[in-house]
């Protein structure tokens, strides 16, 4: 059911499609930048060149942080306001990070372009449930998202091809380009959906009190420690896989084609949990699917170090590279259900700081794994191996009941 059928309201299609151009800011601001890591530390860091995979993850910092306020400011100023100010934000993030001579600088233009992008990310989603309600909202929400997962398979293509035309520096320029386009569209098309009288303002207490129940409450503190996990897992290997094709596999050009069609398997992995989460249910899938991970990334890691598979062949590199992907579309979205059951008083505000906790504490564990990246596989695959372990860890014992339905 629509929550408001104002004229002004774009269509339902316009809708979906600026939604998820907002949503596909960060992953476009994450993916194109991944065929430039290797000329990018070897310009800027060539006595380290691996700590230019740092651009990914203090973006994601950034971004983890903004989300711990994106939510509740939108909720007391109306979402406008605060796209249109986290809009600049980012914009002038891409604009110093395009302009900064060195790491160090576009490591802190990076950060301040992952705080404006969290507006977008948390916003977008909120826009949503103030138009649309039940199964409209959930089939809204189902495109949007399915619009936006499109782009981290095209979104390397797109950076390789800005790269050839303008070099590395240019793809900064067209994160720029980018948010003026969709900054410009919801400005001129998007009217404010969250009426004043419905405005809520900012109560650190219940922030405080939402923070204490998250940590409190066994079974979601282990569960946000598993998403936690599966991000670093993903953050990684993003941050990773570039410098594996082009120093390990010596396909460097043929990047953003294998890893394009790896992100497909992304797609695939929503569609076959929502087919089977009713029956089984989330916590069975995501325990299944990360224990699966684990026994696959373990008996790769093996075969790598015994010498059984060469660690420069493509295929098995590709066909585990598609193993995360389904990994994490089986997990995260169950996990995320899963962690908000007993939080359902406090939805909101639980949402937004789970998501800034998981997306920090990913993002953080990440910097170390992504840096011992020493032009093999090996490193990769063990983190990931070990990221799989202590997050099926979490995901035993009994804070969780596996007999009721739900879960």
């Amino acid at each position: 059911m629509s929550v408001k059928s104002s004229e002004s309201q774009p269509s339902r299609g316009e809708f979906v499609a600026l939604m998820a151009m907002m949503m596909a800011t960060n992953a476009f601001s994450v993916d194109a930048m991944l065929p430039a890591l290797s000329e990018m530390g070897q310009t800027l860091s060539p006595e380290a060149p691996v700590r230019a995979q740092l651009v990914i993850i203090v973006f994601m910092i950034g971004m983890g942080i903004g989300t711990f306020f994106t939510g509740p400011l939108s909720d007391a100023w109306g979402r406008r306001p605060l796209v249109i100010a986290c809009g600049g934000i980012y914009a002038l993030g891409a604009l110093l990070a395009w302009l900064a001579p060195s790491l160090e600088l576009i490591l802190a233009a990076r950060l301040i372009q992952g705080l404006g992008a969290s507006g977008s990310r948390v916003v977008a989603m909120a826009m949503v449930r103030d138009r649309f309600s039940g199964r409209a909202m959930a089939q809204i929400t189902s495109l949007i998202i399915t619009v936006f997962m499109v782009f981290p398979a095209i979104a390397p293509s797109i950076g390789q091809g800005i790269i050839w035309i303008g070099g590395w520096r240019s793809v900064f320029l067209s994160f720029l380009i980018f948010s003026a386009i969709v900054m410009t569209w919801f400005m001129l098309r998007q009217p404010e959906t969250l009426p004043p009288e419905n405005r809520r303002p900012i109560r650190i207490p219940v922030m405080r009190a939402a923070f204490v129940e998250i940590v409190s409450i066994p079974m979601v503190r282990r569960t946000v420690l598993a998403m936690s996990c599966c991000f670093a897992m993903m953050l990684t290997n993003i941050s990773s896989t570039e410098l594996v094709f082009e120093q390990t596999l010596g396909l460097g050009a043929q990047f953003p084609l294998w890893f394009g069609a790896a992100a497909i398997s992304a797609l695939i992995a929503p569609m076959i949990n929502s087919r089977i989460v009713m029956k089984y249910g989330m916590h069975r899938i995501a325990s299944l699917a990360m224990t699966a991970q684990l026994v696959l990334s373990g008996a790769y890691l093996l075969a790598l170090k015994t010498g059984v598979l060469p660690v420069d062949l493509l295929l098995p590199y590709f066909l585990w590279q598609v193993t995360i992907f389904m990994t994490m579309g089986l997990s995260m979205g169950n996990l995320n259900a899963l962690v908000m059951e007993p939080l359902g008083h406090v939805a909101g505000m639980a949402s937004s700081l789970i998501a800034a906790i998981s997306t920090l504490l990913g993002a953080l564990v990440a910097i170390p794994a992504s840096a011992s990246f020493d032009g093999t596989q090996i490193p990769l695959v063990t983190c990931i191996f070990g990221f799989m372990i202590f997050a099926r860890i979490m995901l035993s014992g009994r804070a969780y009941d596996t007999r009721r339905s739900a879960a």
